[in-house]
Order: structure tokens, then sequence, then C-alpha cells
């Protein structure tokens, strides 16, 4: 019957007739001995590894068992792909893991690997006695560290260079064993006595009987902490370490588990850019001779050792992803430019992208001719092989420092999901073939074969995990949820304005004081503060150098923007002040770009990546709201990634247009729950503002956009030409902390009495709207012109308090009238309540065209005035 291999019931009915063919063992060898003549994998490891494999099932079925009653709410589980419990054996504890929905053999060794006590599977060779006692760990010759073989790549992070045994197959399985990482958490400890077969989902009333059979050695269940994590996600428990019940997600702080909240490649690109920091602090460490770079400690960054390496998982239909694309084009582009980057790809590859059919070898094809990329594969079906494969890829990363791809091929059993009716679209061979070749079953299999137990002791153990999942699963069913909206959005992004200008006036006292010196050399003798009026682009130069100097974390890097200077000489100088390891240029890939910074704000450097174009952003936006903003929501604020993208945007270029270069679209930046946006208009605006902008990223992991007006850029007058009144001077770092701008706070300019009208607008509207008031001037008109600066938070109080000064509000947005800018002032007043006259003025609901017909579409001096007139006229 099809239904045989489709219901969890029927899965686990299957699995036991397996377990039970197997019988007993014909001859017991010891588990410390190979399972097989020449295999690393010992009996004791494969026992560790069946263990977790069958709790990540009982973990299945009991997701299904919690949704049946209602009291689960995920029920995407890991059956099929059980074989990445040999990926995470090989690994060491420490390093970086962005993992895959299916991954929860993976997550429970991990778990037991930072846990004291148990008996785990280390990265080579047989592993007994404690995870923390690294000579007991480590097999007999390998006890050298792996980063001592790797070549001398220099300490510079972008200093190309190759070794040509790089290019030489390294069969060598290196690896020591890891050390505990201190998580503290303690074990459960299994009933004594081996339950009976047949104990299921039907009751846990208590421990099954006991059994008649050889003697089943002790051995605690060292996967109970992992197991009531992974519950709390599926029950939406606030007590849920990584997310506290606002996703289900495999992570943890203790573990060095990045939670990934996407499941179609988004993680990928971010994989890429840890891959390059943690590079990076390696060669930080090297430079140090010895000192530990652990990061801001108030950030949570963890402390990567410097022989890390980087791994990430994903299914086989992923790598169609444009995301993954991205992320192999850029790990191998780098890697062709002689840069290293430690990152081990694991493609799980099950043949299916839900009910999609993978082709047959397409897959192995695909990631074959990734260049740069060295090509693994395992069928997890293979335990003793899937093993050696996994720690020969680790090896290989972790001594050459360069990107791995491990095509693992596993199956999917009891469908994608809960809702998902296999029978619409697989027939009953298929799901029958899969069935067959249950990595568990394979596990169970190895072990008889290799007399270190008998079925009817696997069984028995399969029950015995079972009953402890589920009597963990009714503990956590009655844990509290989260009941409010304050606490669901509390680590969303977090604001502590009185630290952040804190941090702002230590740098200027930093400036003043030992930065002195740098300082002036930075600048080549001649102070911006002593340069006279700047424009916007000198200003925002000046205080990338200012940031630059105060944060040594910090990394400017996008297309262009090194030897070039960007396309509007932004960052001119830059790279000559700072050195290439600062200051680079990316390939052309706004996903990459954006992926390079999560990665490395995730590994606690201040990345600002820039985007060439606000178009190009559009390009890579889940990036920013997928990856950037829910970092924190989604992590409780124990991972973050601050980040200062500055962007290029907005319209008015005059002699160079078209909609690539002229785009006033930003409503996609302003529906991302968290995320700070900043259109400075005016140069003595530009620089506190992007000091506040680092400021909140250093102190708060805030993700910022600093969106940039092209047009403004390089504008000298106000109302005339040749009068400079758009220039400014940059403070000196005295005046810094009482010229603090900051987050949500607007800026306002009055002409003449003030007291007539309110127009409230940003970026190129702060010029055109002044133009307009002077005009109105002349006519005996006062405006109140409201530069909001921040469009995300939005001033609101400054708004409410300066509409009702004058009672008549024109809005000016020089973004669209359909999900404009403009949209949210008005919302706000009518919120707050605002009972005065208000009318808007936006560009027209269309691409910005080339040439003079933009004027058609935008905003103008003259829209302005005629729409205060008509304002004033009622």
């Amino acid at each position: 019957m099809l239904s045989d291999v489709t219901t969890p019931q029927d899965l686990d009915d299957r699995f036991r007739e397996t377990l039970a063919a197997l019988g007993p063992v014909a001859r017991r060898r010891d588990p410390a001995e190979p399972v097989t003549d020449g295999a690393t994998l010992t009996g004791a490891q494969a026992l560790d590894i069946f263990d977790a494999q069958v709790t990540s099932r009982q973990l299945d079925l009991a997701g299904r068992w919690l949704r049946s009653f209602g009291e689960g709410f995920y029920t995407i589980g890991s059956a099929g792909h059980e074989a990445n419990a040999v990926v995470a054996a090989v690994l060491h504890p420490t390093d970086p893991a962005l993992l895959h929905y299916r991954s929860g053999a993976f997550y429970c060794v991990r778990a037991a690997q930072a846990a004291s006590g148990p008996t785990v599977a280390g990265p080579a060779g047989p592993v007994t006695g404690t995870p923390g006692d690294a000579d007991a760990a480590r097999p007999s010759g390998t006890g050298r560290d792996p980063a001592a073989d790797a070549p001398d790549v220099g300490v510079e992070l972008f200093e190309a260079t190759r070794d040509s045994s790089d290019e030489q197959h390294d069969a060598a399985t290196r690896g020591e064993a890891p050390a505990a990482a201190g998580r503290g958490r303690g074990t459960d400890e299994a009933p004594t006595g081996t339950p009976a077969a047949g104990a299921g989902w039907e009751a846990a009333d208590g421990p099954p009987d006991a059994v008649d059979g050889p003697a089943w050695p002790e051995r605690p269940w060292v996967y109970a902490e992992a197991a009531g994590d992974v519950l709390r996600g599926m029950v939406a428990s606030a007590r849920e370490p990584i997310a506290g019940g606002r996703h289900k997600v495999f992570g943890h702080p203790d573990l060095a588990v990045v939670p990934t909240t996407s499941t179609i490649a988004s993680h990928l690109p971010r994989a890429v850019g840890m891959g390059l920091a943690v590079e990076r602090l390696r060669r930080l460490e090297t430079r140090r001779a010895g000192e530990v770079d652990t990061g801001d400690e108030a950030s949570g960054t963890p402390p990567w050792p410097p022989d890390s390496i980087v791994v990430c998982s994903f299914g086989d239909a992923s790598i169609n992803h444009a995301s993954a694309t991205a992320a192999f084009n850029t790990a191998g582009w780098y890697d062709h430019t002689g840069l290293r980057i430690p990152v081990l790809f694991v493609c799980e590859d099950n043949g299916l992208g839900i009910s999609v059919r993978t082709p047959q070898g397409w897959v192995e094809s695909a990631l074959r001719s990734k260049p740069g990329i060295r090509y693994f594969a395992a069928d997890g079906s293979d335990p003793v092989r899937a093993y050696a494969a996994a720690q020969e890829a680790t090896a290989w990363v972790r001594r050459h420092r360069r990107p791995a791809v491990l095509h693992l091929r596993t199956v999917r059993l009891m469908g994608h999901a809960g809702a998902d009716a296999e029978t619409a679209y697989r027939s009953p061979a298929e799901l029958a073939a899969d069935l067959d070749r249950d990595p568990v079953a394979a596990t169970a299999r190895l072990l008889v074969e290799a007399g270190v137990a008998g079925g009817d002791e696997l069984l028995a153990r399969y029950d015995e995990i079972g009953w402890q999942v589920r009597r963990v699963a009714e503990e956590v069913i009655g844990e509290p949820k989260l009941t409010t909206p304050a606490d669901v959005v509390a680590p969303l992004a977090p604001r502590r304005p009185a630290r952040v200008a804190r941090a702002v006036a230590d740098a200027a006292t930093r400036a003043v004081g030992p930065g002195a010196a740098a300082r002036t050399e930075a600048f080549g003798g001649r102070l911006p503060e002593l340069a006279g009026p700047l424009t916007l682009a000198q200003s925002i130069n000046a205080a990338l150098t200012d940031g630059m100097l105060d944060h040594d974390e910090m990394a400017v890097f996008g297309e262009d923007v090194a030897a070039k200077g960007g396309v509007y000489g932004v960052t001119k100088g830059l790279r000559d002040r700072f050195g290439p390891a600062r200051v680079f240029d990316t390939l052309l890939d706004e996903t990459s770009v954006l992926g390079l910074g999560l990665g490395a704000g995730l590994a606690g450097m201040l990345p600002v990546p820039e985007i060439q174009y606000l178009a190009y952003l559009h390009n890579a936006e889940d990036q920013l709201r997928g990856e950037a903003a829910t970092m924190q929501f989604f992590s409780q604020g124990a991972y973050r990634n601050p980040m200062v993208v500055r962007v290029a945007g907005l319209a008015y270029q005059e002699g160079f247009g078209g909609h690539f270069h002229n785009d006033n679209s930003v409503a996609v930046l302003r529906d991302v729950p968290g995320l700070v946006i900043a259109v400075p208009a005016r140069p003595d605006d530009a620089a506190p503002m992007l000091r506040t902008c680092l400021a909140s990223a250093a102190v708060d992991g805030s993700v910022c956009v600093f969106l940039e007006p092209i047009a403004l850029y390089h504008t000298r007058d106000l109302y005339a030409e040749g009068d400079g009144e758009w220039l400014a001077g940059y403070p000196e770092p005295g005046a810094w902390a009482s010229g603090h701008v900051p987050i949500g706070r607007a800026r306002v300019y009055g002409v003449g009495s003030a007291e007539d009208l309110t127009i409230i607008t940003f970026g190129n509207g702060v010029r055109l709207s002044l133009r307009a008031a002077a005009a109105l001037a002349d006519e005996g008109v006062g405006t109140r012109v409201v530069d909001l600066r921040w469009l995300a938070p939005l001033p609101v109080a400054d708004i409410i308090r300066e509409a009702s000064v004058t009672g008549r509000v024109l809005v000016v947005d020089e973004t669209r009238r359909s999900g404009g800018v403009g949209e949210g002032v008005i919302a706000a007043l009518v919120d707050a309540g605002y009972v005065g006259a208000v009318r808007r003025v936006a560009g027209v609901d269309s691409f910005v065209p080339l040439g003079p017909a933009a004027r058609q579409v935008l905003v103008s001096e003259e829209a302005i005035t005629q729409g205060a007139r008509t304002l004033l006229a009622r």
C-alpha cells in the first residue's frame, strides 16, 4: 500500500521491521575499533551518530504528533537527511554553521559536541572520553593543528597569493578533535532498563518494559538539550533558545549555529562573507602573534578560532536560485584572484524541490562546473564513505582555506511537510526505493555487520529515545508563548540613543586626543574642518575617513569604490589612506556585495558596503529584508549583523539618467521592519548622520541604509549661481557631540515669518522647497521647511509639532504617489489627530525617463509653489 511509506506511523513501523530483521550480532567487536577494515569511523562513533539520527527521526515524528492536535506549528522534517550527522561529526564545534531546515541530526551532534561529558564523534579517527579532553579525543598520529598546514598567504586580507600545492588533491584527513565550547548544558540521563519495542507515539506514561536480549552498555542520552531546543521551536515556546518563539530555526549562540530564516539559498552569500571575515580574523591573529581577537563582547560575536571554517547547507533545488549562483560565483571569483575563503558548502540532494524533480545528474554537473570550488561527493545511505568524504572535504577546506562543496545524496521521507500529498507526484515504487535508502537504517545495518550492536538492541535504543523525546515534547507544550506585540518585536531593532550619542562623543575625544596625529596624517595635514565649505560628496568622504580612523573593524567595499574612488568620487583617496585590506573593490553583483557585508558584520567587523545605484539594490533586496533585518529578531539579539549600506540614489541628475541612474523607489526599504533609512540632503547633515549610523551599527547592531542624493553630491549653490549656499563647513571633533543628529529627528528651516505654511520633505525636495519658500516669502508667506532626514523611523514627533504650528501642511515627496514617503507622513498626521489642512505634491507613478522627459514626472519647484498657493487659498 502506498500509505505504508508515507505516513509517520507507517514509517515508524517500517523502521521497526527493518531493525527487527537485522538479527543478533554474529561476533562482537570492540566499539573502539573501525567498523570496517580501512575505515576511519569507529563503532563508538557510529553508535553516537545512530543516536543522533534516531533523535532527529523521533523529533520529526513528534512534530507530526504535536501538529495532529494543534500544539505544533512546524512539520518540515529531517527524515531521510540524517546523514548530515556525519558532517557535524567531522567539524569543530566552534566552526560557524548556517544550516538547512532538514539539519536535525547535524544539530543534535553539534549540541553534544559542545556539552560536557558525552562521548561524541570527532573530526578524525576514534574518539573516546569527553569532548573537552582533546588528547583523549585525538586519534593517534593526528595531533597536528590543521591551521599549521595552511600555506603562508601573508597577513594582508586582500594580498593575492597562490600556493601551487593548492592545485593538488589532498586526500589526507587531517584534523584535531574539538574541545568543549563550554555550553554548560546538562545531560538528561536515560532511565535504567532497556525499553520494549513498540513504544511509538501512543502513550508516554513511563518507560517501556524491559526486554530480554544481549546486554546493552550504559549509554546516557546526550541529545536531550538538542531535542528540547527543536521541540520548543515546533511549539513556538518563548523559551526556545534562539528565536524565542518567533520562528522554527536551527540556531544557538553557544553552538556557533547561526540561524537562517530562508529556505531558498539566501543565506549562501552571507556564508561567503563569513568565510572572508573568518580568514581576515585569522590573518589578524597571525599579525598579532597569538593575541586572540574576540570581537565586540557586547555584540555577542563568537570568538571563532583562527582555523575555523564556515559550513553552509542547503537543498538541491536551491542551487538554481540566483542567490546560490551569486554565492558560488563570488567564492570562485575570489579564489581565482588568490583570496582565501574557507567555506564548505553542503548540498543535501534528495532530488526534489517540494514536488519539482531535479533532473538526474544536474546537481553533480552544476556543482562540478563551479570554478574555484572543490567538489566532493558522498551517498548518505553509506555512512562509512559519507563519513570519509566529509572528513576529506572538511580537512581540505581547513588546510587550504579555500571553498569546497560536499554533494551529499539523500532521500526525503514523509514528504516536504505535513500537508504535502506525495501521491500526487510520486509513484509507490519511488517512495519504496527511497525507504530502502533510509540513512538511519543504513547506520543500523552497519552496526550489526560490524559486530557492535544487534538489531534488537538498536530497536530498544530507538524506542528508548522515542520515549524520551515524547516526554520532552509533552513538557514543552505548556511553556509560555509570546503574548504581546512588545514581546514579539523586542529584539527586532534595539535603540539606545543615549549610548549612541555617547559613542559619538567618545569618538570626538579620541580624534583630538590619542588619535590626533593619525587623523592629521590620514588627511595629509589638511584637516577637513580647515578646508573651507565642502560639498555633500566631500563631507561624506571626510566622515568616512574619520569613521575608518575610529573603527578599526570598519571596511568600505563595493563596485569601483577603491581604485576609482566611486563613480562620483565619494570614496576617493580612502584606499590610499587605509590600504586594500579595508577599502576594496568587489565583483559587480549586489547580492554578493551585501552578502559580504552580512558575513563580515556577523564576524565582528563594521562593514560599509556601497551599492552603486538605488536601482541596482532591487536585485538584492532580500539580503536586507530576509537576512540582515531578521538576524536580531530571530536570534533574540544573540547574533547581529551591523552594517551601513551606502546607496547613491534618487533622481534629478542632469545630462545623465534613465531609470537605472535616477531611481526614486524607496518603498521596498521602508517596508523592512527595523531598517534605518537616512537621507542626508545637505553637507552639514551628511557627516553627523553618517557618524550616527556608524555608532548605531556598532552599539546596537543596527542595519542602516545611507541613501545619498546623487544630484546633490556636487551641488554648490541654492538660490543663485555662485552663491555657495549649498556648501557647508565640516565640524571639528569638538563640535561633534553638540551637533549630533539622533536617529529619527528632523531639521527645520524657517523662511520669512515661518508662521503660514509647513512644508515637509527630504532629499532633493529640501533644496527645491527652500527655493520655493524663498519665492513665497516675496509674496509675504512665511514657511517652515522640515527636512525629515530619516525615512525610517520617521520623525513623527517633529512632524506633528511643526504641522501644528501653522495648521497647513504641504508634503513634498520626490518619490511616487503610490507607495511614496508622503503616504507615511500623512498617515502619521492622521494617527495623531491632526485636523489642519494638508496637501501633497509627489512624483508621478512612473519610472524616470531619459533626458528632459524626466521633468514631466518629477516634482518641480513650480509644482511646490503652486501647491502651496492652493493650500493657502483654502
